[in-house]
């Protein structure tokens, strides 16, 4: 059986700092995610505000880290520009994995489009990714349009997959 991965990007204190859609109902949804998981993998932004080691840039607080857990950090919204994590993937034999965290419209969908370019099966928690406000759509709209973006996005041979997170815990369930 392939290793239940979950790549958790930018659930970071200062990202969250400004107010995200649904943080608490998230935050719950992702430590289900992670709990049922075999491999977790926690994508930390670094830039202006965000110095590596600094409270800003920790995990916030309400997510469980697995002792076993990867991290890596970016300085792009492509989890895979110039980072290591293609090179994780690889040693850890991942291809395929389901990704959540913030924010859905600049980090979770460069991360997305660009891992499944690359070849790797993404499936999007549908329900545990978050975003904030913008000028002229709402966070939960903007949710719900790129949830419709990824399930339709064109990949021949390769589809993103999008799904709930009961649905994809069901799916991971030993059967």
């Amino acid at each position: 059986m392939a290793q239940r991965t979950l790549i958790v990007v930018d659930m970071q204190n200062g990202v969250l700092a400004t107010p995200r859609y649904d943080r608490a109902g998230r935050c719950a949804r992702i430590n289900q995610l992670i709990a049922a998981a075999d491999r977790v993998i926690f994508i930390q932004h670094t830039g202006p505000g965000l110095t590596v080691g600094t409270e800003a840039w920790q995990v916030v607080p309400e997510l469980v880290q697995p002792a076993h857990a990867l991290y890596v950090t970016k300085t792009a919204c492509d989890s895979f520009w110039q980072t290591d994590l293609a090179a994780q993937l690889t040693q850890h034999d991942i291809d395929s994995f389901v990704i959540c965290g913030c924010a859905t419209d600049y980090c979770v969908d460069t991360t997305i489009k660009v891992g499944v370019s690359l070849g790797y099966h993404i499936t999007v928690a549908a329900d545990a990714h978050t975003t904030a406000d913008r000028t002229w759509v709402s966070a939960e709209q903007q949710i719900q349009q790129y949830n419709e973006i990824w399930a339709d996005f064109i990949m021949p041979g390769n589809p993103v997959a999008v799904h709930s997170s009961d649905e994809i815990l069901r799916a991971w369930r030993p059967h």
